[in-house]
């Protein structure tokens, strides 16, 4: 079973319905829930969508999907050795340090799933828009 890393992005594509990244979005979560792929997510991941969320819909509302969310898919550990090796990677874009070191702190991610792939240029992990993903899946 793959496991991937799911972006911010990907996560409010499908929360905001925005087309046309919502379907892939969509498809990847329902991968998720059925346990077909093993999807994760990172502490900044869960901030960022409760902040972006948190703009539309009342704190309750956006806790209680947030909870749903994490029944189908799990949060990667960040620590003090995931943030210096983010602070002295030469990724342009912190967050997405962050995210990548995650990945390869745990061992186990196969692939992080993002539509910004030019900012994870640096990522020991291979990355892959939902689109390629999902036509990489269809083959196996």
């Amino acid at each position: 079973m793959k496991h991937i890393l799911i972006d911010t992005d990907i996560i409010l594509d499908f929360f905001f319905d925005r087309e046309p990244f919502s379907d892939h979005a969509e498809q990847l979560l329902a991968l998720c829930e059925s346990k077909r792929i093993k999807g994760f997510v990172t502490p900044v991941i869960c901030s960022n969508l409760y902040y972006l969320l948190r703009r539309t819909a009342s704190h309750n509302k956006v806790i209680d999907t947030l909870k749903k969310l994490l029944l189908i898919i799990d949060v990667l550990p960040m620590d003090k050795q995931v943030a210096l090796k983010a602070l002295h990677s030469n990724f342009t874009d912190f967050e997405d340090a962050l995210q990548s070191f995650a990945c390869s702190e745990n061992g186990n991610i196969d692939v992080i799933i993002t539509r910004n792939i030019k900012d994870y240029k640096n990522s020991a992990i291979s990355v892959f828009t939902p689109g390629s993903f999902l036509r990489m899946e269809t083959l196996y």
